[in-house]
Formats: structure tokens, C-alpha cells, sequence
């Protein structure tokens, strides 16, 4: 019986990981957006989220939770850039730089403004917003994600939908849309 040497045992872990990044990223990516608001940023969390699950890859035994162990990772990485001072910091210049804004292929329109409306909500009720209503996870999951009760998921949800619902009356557009629906 042969040993498994280290640099097979390295080559079938970056194999894995590569497996499961390719599979995840774009989901992670919209996830992260979905969370920051801004495609650079969001982009810059995922690749920092990706570099500490590779670093802990040996380390996640249950690869089953991997999902959530990256979706934690991308909610502290985005509290820890939301504290640091420098990232207050505005900076003007004469050009405006080129900007891509990424929309879904089957958005009708209202997606988009519904977004834009949950970019507003504090920083704690966006990601539970994203992750109950965007990632479809249950509370005890979000809340296992976010490190906090579920009775704080379901409040913080609550106020969240409610703060939502206030803005779709104060938008003409979205206010129409409703009333057609009815």
C-alpha cells in the first residue's frame, strides 16, 4: 500500500476547493452585493471570504456546512469594513469612473427598486433580509449565521418589512404596481 504523499494530499485540497468555488462564487457574489450594495465591494468580500475558508479548508470537516460557514465569514467581513474608519473616508475626483451595474436576466423592473429600498435598511436588518429572503434560510439558521437569537432575527425582520412596506407606499411607481395587483 502506497503513502499518500503531502503534494497529493495539496493537489486533491485545492482540487476540492476549487470545485466548490467555481460551483459557489457566483452565488456568494450576489449574496456579498446583495449585503454592500456595491459590485467592487462585493467583490472584494468574496475573494477575502474565499481566502479564509481556503485557509480553514482542512478544518471544515462537515463539508455540508460549508454554505453557511462562508456566509458567515462574508456578514463579519462586511460589519468589520462597515466599522473601519477609513472606509468613511470620501474621496472626490474630476472623472467618474466606469460602472457596470449588474442586473438578474428575469427582473421585471420592480426587483431592482425593491433592492435599491433594502440598500437602506440598517446594516443588521439588510442581512437579514438577504439571507431569510434572499438565500431562503430558515431563522435558526439565520440567526446561527448572524450570531444572534432567533427572536432577534424575527424582530429584526419584522421592522425590516415593515420599514419596506412604508417606502413602497412613499413610491409612486411600486404604490401603482400594488394597487394593479389587488
Amino acid at each position: 500500500m502506497c503513502p499518500v504523499s503531502v503534494q497529493d494530499r495539496s493537489r486533491t485540497r485545492d482540487e476540492e476547493f476549487e470545485a466548490y468555488m467555481l460551483a459557489r462564487q457566483p452565488s456568494l457574489l450576489r449574496t456579498a452585493y446583495l449585503l454592500t450594495g456595491d459590485q467592487h465591494t462585493a467583490e472584494d468580500l468574496v475573494q477575502t471570504a474565499l481566502a479564509k475558508l481556503y485557509l480553514s479548508w482542512d478544518k471544515v470537516s462537515q463539508r455540508e456546512l460549508i454554505d453557511g460557514y462562508v456566509r458567515r465569514i462574508l456578514v463579519n467581513e462586511n460589519n468589520s469594513l462597515w466599522r473601519r474608519a477609513w472606509k468613511r473616508r470620501e474621496f472626490s475626483t474630476d472623472t467618474l469612473p466606469d460602472h457596470q451595474t449588474v442586473s438578474d436576466v428575469h427582473d421585471d423592473g420592480r426587483s431592482a427598486a425593491l433592492w435599491e429600498f433594502v440598500q437602506t435598511l440598517p446594516r443588521k436588518q439588510r442581512a437579514v433580509v438577504v439571507l431569510r429572503y434572499y438565500e431562503d434560510l430558515s431563522e435558526a439558521e439565520t440567526a446561527d449565521i448572524l450570531g444572534i437569537s432567533v427572536g432577534t432575527v424575527k424582530s429584526q425582520a419584522s421592522r425590516a418589512l415593515a420599514g419596506l412596506r412604508a417606502r413602497v407606499h412613499d413610491n409612486p411607481v411600486l404604490a401603482k404596481d400594488r394597487e394593479e395587483e389587488r
